[in-house]
Formats: structure tokens, sequence, C-alpha cells
């Protein structure tokens, strides 16, 4: 069983994650601006106030746990611009505060930065709306940032090029940088086997210290 602090439970990616830690037996605590707005009820789940974006609510959160799980979002463009990078450098910050009792790192990355099959990065499409370029470049500016730590263990998980809910099969396949295609050529990943894959890296870690992808 994993102590688990998790920022953002209220999302459509962290309810899942809360949802898929809780049926494994792990321990979780819901860090939430508004602990009236959390519905989940479950006798392992604490729910505590916090700020992902003030280091010190960070230290509070993270003190005693095995793992801080990020999968804050800013709803539209603008709002992952002010959001994304500044929660990846507080969540550092306030981790890192705890010294040796640090516990590790795992956020919700974007799929903007990954490799298409003919070697561009998904962001260098074509006719991408600018508030998903926003988004995308928000996410890869969090991972840039992640990728200069070297003293606090962390880990990014970039989701296919399409997450949306469905059903969880528990199967999946990974890859570090590139795209996972299907073979009908899309690449997808329902947001129930994003959680199944998020909660199988904090049960058996496999990539400590990078950026992985994850698509059916």
């Amino acid at each position: 069983m994993a102590k688990i602090a998790l920022f953002g439970a209220n999302g459509s990616i962290g309810s899942r994650i809360l949802r898929e830690a809780l049926d494994r037996g792990h321990q979780v605590t819901a860090v939430v601006r508004d602990p009236a707005k959390m519905t989940e009820t479950h006798p392992a789940l604490t729910v505590t106030t916090g700020n992902v974006l003030d280091p010190e609510s960070v230290t509070a959160a993270a003190k005693g746990q095995d793992v801080v799980v990020s999968a804050v979002g800013g709803g539209d463009g603008p709002g992952h611009v002010a959001t994304i990078k500044p929660a990846a450098e507080a969540l550092v910050a306030g981790v890192r505060a705890l010294g040796d009792a640090a516990p590790r790192i795992i956020a919700v990355g974007g799929a903007g930065s990954l490799r298409t099959p003919g070697g561009s990065l998904v962001w260098d499409t074509e006719g991408l709306p600018e508030f998903l370029l926003q988004i995308m470049h928000a996410h890869g500016d969090a991972l840039d940032f992640y990728r200069t730590v070297g003293d606090v263990r962390w880990t990014n998980i970039s989701p296919a090029g399409t997450i949306e809910a469905g059903e969880r099969t528990g199967a999946y396949r990974t890859a570090l940088d590139d795209l996972v295609i299907g073979a009908d050529g899309k690449s997808r990943i329902s947001t129930e086997d994003y959680a199944v894959a998020l909660v199988d890296e904090i049960e058996k870690p496999q990539h400590v210290g990078e950026r992985f992808t994850v698509g059916d």
C-alpha cells in the first residue's frame, strides 16, 4: 500500500487516478482548494485543503507520503500557461524541502512534445488551434523544467494524442518520447487506462527521472 497525495483529484483524469488508487488499496490524500466540492468518499481517502502553486502548501501535503501525484489542469489555454509549469516548480520546491524524506513526484503531462512517426512533434501539426498549442506548450515547458531536476525523483506521463473517458481495459502500451500509435493509425487512451498506467508506475517504478507515454 502506498501513501499518495493527489492534486487535481476532482478533474477528469485526477478523478480516475483517485478511483484506481483506492480500488487497489492505496491510501490517498486528495489535496483540493475546496473540500466541499469533493464528492468521492472511501475509508482510505482523506480530503485536505491545499494549493499546488504554493511550495509551503505542497510541503505540508507531501510530508509522510510515498508519492505526490499532480493531475492539475488549467481549463483553457491561458489557464494552462498560468498553472502547469508554475505547479511543477512549486511541486519540486515543496518536495525538496523535505530532504531525505521527500516523496516521488508523478505528474500528468501532455502529448504535444511527442514525436510523430514522421519525425516531427505533435505540436508542429498544421492547423492546430491557438488554445490547444498553449496547452501543449505549457506541458512542454513543465517537462523541460522537470528535466533540469536531479535531486528530486520525478516522472512525467504523457497521454496519447487523444485522451477521453472510456473503458478500463487494463491494457496499454508505452514509449518514451514517441507517440504511441494504434493499428488503425490513431493515438488514443482512455482516462481509465491512463490511470491504470499511472498507478502501475507508482507500484512498480520504471521511469524515475524521465517522461514516458501511454496509448492503447
